[in-house]
Order: structure tokens, then sequence, then C-alpha cells
């Protein structure tokens, strides 16, 4: 098990990436983490000159898209979730109690309005709207842009979002229906503590990310219109979190939000009267959940968040950033958690120390590896501590390790509809195959990766970018 770290004042890395949600500054490009976050500005810098696209990039193929989605499932006991279900319902993210209950009520309706609205914004919502009919029960229909609906999604240009709103690339408001409105409504009226019933709201997208980002955009705020406000690091299988690992619905997420319009529960009940109520109606939806003992539980601390977001954040300082993650892991083992909490911190100390010390990055990333890969509901965060030690194997020329780790990886990237940690995976097996003499085995999954990258990472400089940061790692 990974020691207490002490802490130091390494060499400075530059670490800057953008996010979905202010939380999740620093983490949104979590399926890249080493190969576009800490580590690339220097490993651009190669002495052969070698660090820049293969030629068999020059041109890209069709976009992909995900036509079905296989979330993670449900594996936890009912009264597990409704304690979960509890801490998401009745706080929100900053730790504000709400006093009661609230949601939409009758049939909802979603409209999408704004300006230069993506062509893969359709196609995702469709898919989605169709899950949360199908799998939440939820009577959820999109109208037409100029009619009058209970949701508005409104796209506009990332810029003009975050001018408003720093450190954001996407949120949910209440109590309006347009950019407009935002701008002009007081604190009180966008205030989730003073909504009794949810009647009129906004979601904010920006038009101008990679395709995957709006989805997940749709996903998460989405659900956060329709259900829970709140966000828990201790859950392993939802979106509800904010360490970014999950990025659509999840059957629990379903489930929570299933409960939620629940004909037993209704607006303005207190947590008394949900509390009461809720074994019963998570008994009947999930009856397997009965039969499923509780693992032990501890709640997060407030410091631990605190360091999490502060190493997840946006600050300039490489330094204190990695100076987080250092306490946050210290905190974990202090705490005895061999949950995934402690995987998260060992991953963000992993992932922003590669640039200035490999060998503790290794050890920080291999200790979150094992605690994620003995848990069946830690695979998909697996796969993601994969992607970083197959890039640091390529570093280390252990290319044998690079395409174990990816071959393993790739099918639970796939399954969870995350092309950005898809295409990465399979660009890294690529640089493996090429440097172990294969070739023609290495371009096949090379042009395989090139429609998911671009479903994952946008524009084609994008693509050709990312490409050249994995091929400089194999090619130092």
């Amino acid at each position: 098990m990974f020691k207490s770290v002490p802490l130091h004042n390494p060499l400075s890395v530059a670490c800057t990436t953008s996010g979905r949600r202010a939380l999740r500054l620093g983490v949104a490009a979590v399926a890249m983490g080493l190969l576009v976050g800490c580590g690339a500005p220097e490993l651009r810098t190669t002495q052969r000159g070698t660090a820049r696209a293969p030629s068999v990039l020059l041109d890209l193929p069709p976009m992909k898209l995900f036509s079905s989605l296989r979330p993670a499932t449900i594996t936890r006991s009912n009264t597990s979730i409704a304690r979960d279900f509890m801490a998401l319902s009745f706080q929100l993210e900053n730790g504000t109690e709400l006093s009661q209950f609230t949601r939409f009520d009758g049939p909802i309706t979603l409209r999408v309005t704004g300006t230069a609205i993506p062509a893969s914004l359709g196609p995702d919502l469709e898919l989605l709207i169709a899950r949360l009919r199908s799998e939440a029960g939820i009577d959820i229909t999109r109208v037409a842009p100029n009619e009058d609906a209970n949701i508005t999604i409104e796209t506009l240009p990332h810029a003009e979002l975050r001018q408003r709103i720093p450190n954001a690339a996407c949120i949910v408001a209440p109590n309006i229906s347009s950019w407009d409105a935002y701008r002009h409504a007081g604190r009180a009226d966008l205030s989730w503590t003073n909504v009794t019933k949810r009647e009129k709201l906004s979601i904010f997208i920006p038009n101008d990310e990679a395709p995957q980002e709006i989805r997940d955009c749709l996903h998460e705020e989405l659900a956060q219109a329709l259900g829970p406000l709140n966000d828990l690091y201790s859950l392993t299988d939802s979106v509800y979190n904010d360490d970014n690992i999950h990025s659509i619905l999840t059957e629990f997420d379903m489930l929570i939000l299933q409960a939620t319009y629940n004909p037993a529960l209704r607006n303005g009940m207190s947590r008394a009267e949900v509390a009461q109520r809720l074994p019963a109606i998570l008994s009947q939806m999930n009856p397997a959940g009965n039969r499923v003992s509780t693992a032990p539980y501890s709640p997060t601390p407030r410091a631990w968040i605190n360091d999490v977001e502060a190493a997840m954040g946006a600050q300039p300082s490489s330094d204190a950033r990695r100076a987080a993650a250092t306490r946050a892991v210290n905190f974990a083992l202090s705490q005895n958690w061999n949950d995934s909490r402690t995987g998260f911190s060992l991953f963000l100390l992993g992932r922003l120390s590669v640039g200035v010390d490999r060998d503790l990055a290794r050890a920080a990333l291999s200790d979150a590896y094992a605690i994620y890969a003995a848990r069946s509901d830690t695979a998909y965060h697996g796969a993601h501590v994969a992607l970083q030690l197959s890039a640091i194997a390529l570093l280390d020329s252990d290319f044998n390790e690079a395409l174990r780790l990816t071959n393993t990886a790739i099918p639970v990237a796939r399954t969870a509809g995350n092309a950005t940690l898809l295409a990465s995976l399979m660009l890294t097996k690529a640089e493996a195959l090429t440097a172990l003499g294969r070739a023609s085995e290495a371009r096949l999954v090379r042009l395989d990766s090139l429609g998911w990258a671009r479903y994952g990472f946008g524009s084609d400089e994008q693509v050709h970018a990312r490409s050249s940061e994995i091929a400089s790692l194999a090619r130092h």
C-alpha cells in the first residue's frame, strides 16, 4: 500500500485543462490526464524531434457515435441506496441543507434553443430522453424551440458562458427559460433553496466543445434538473460524483430518478417523510437490493473534499495542486479508507506528478489501479488509471506492459461510452504495437481509433494534437 507522502516543492509543470463544472476543472480531460495535462509540455521536446502525428492521420474517417449505451449496473443494497438518495436529495453541493423535497409534477417538456446548435446534440439528446422514459419512467418529451417548455437547453459559445460564470462550462439554473433571463436575474431568483416546486429551469451548454463534452453536459445537467442537486464522492456508480469518472447516466442514476418520480413522493415533503417512504419504494423497484449486504460506510469529511477540489482546481500553480493531492492521499490513508476515495486521491497525485517525479507517479497510479481492480464496481475507474500507466509504460519503453494494460481497458471504455478514453487507449495500443514490430496491427487499431477521437476531442486539429502527444511518449 502507498505510504504517506511528504510534502515537497518539485519542479513546476504547467497543468491546464477545461472542465464542465467549477469543481471539475483539471479533471475534465481525466481520460487523457497524463497525456494532455502534466507531462505533455515536457514530453513534446525530444532529442530526435519525433513528436509528430503518424502520416495515416492526414485523412480522418467520419466521426463515430454511440448508438446505444450500457452503463454501470447496480451492485449495492437498498439500504445504501436509500442513504445516498437522502444525501443527494436534501443537500446542495456546497453543503447547504434543503428543507423540502422538490421535483416536476406531471409530464415534462424540453426544448433546445440557441445558435449554432451542434449536429451531435440532437442524436445524443434523443438517446438520453429515450433512456429517461424507458429506464426511469419519466414522462419527458422534446418540443419545438418556439414552444413553452419546463426545461430549456440553450447553447452558446463557451467564452460567453465563462465570461459570466468563470470556471464553469455548463450549468443548470432554476426559475428561468433563457440565457438573457439568467444574466438579468438576481441571486435570490436563482437560488435552489427558494425552490418549492420545479416548474421552469434552464441548462446552458457550450456549442463549441467536443461532441462528447456536450453529451456529458446533457447527461449531468439534465440529471440534476430532474432530480438530486448534490454530488457525493463516495459513489462509484454514478454521475452524481464530482470525480468525473462516469459521464453518462448509470443504472444507479436511473433508479434514483425513478424513485424521485415515484407516486409515493410529492413536492414539499420533509426529509423525515421521504425517509419513511423510501425503503418501500426501493424494495418495489429494486427487489434484488434487498438481498445484498450493506457495506460499511464512513462520511466524507469536508477537509478531504477541499483538498480534492484544490487538486482539480484551475489555479495556475501546479505545485499547489500537487500539494493538495498529497494532502488528500495522506488524509485518505489516515482514515484507513480502502475505497474509491483513496483510489481517486492516488490517481490525482499520480496524474499530477508525472512531469516531475515519474517514480512517485508510477507508485501512486499502481496503488490506485490495485484498489480499483479489487472491486467489480470500479472497473471503469481502473480503465482511466490504465491509460495513465500505459502512457508511463511507453515512456519506459515497456511496450508489452502498455499493450497488456490497453487490451484490458479498451472493452471497458467502449462499454462505458467514453470515446475520449477509448480513442486514447487505442492510440496508445497502436504505439505499443508499432514499437513491437507489429505495424499492420498498429495501423488497423489507429484507424479504428480516429472516428472515436473525432467524437471525443472535436476538431481535426485536436485529434492530430492528441495523437502527436501519445506518439511522442513512445518515441522520446
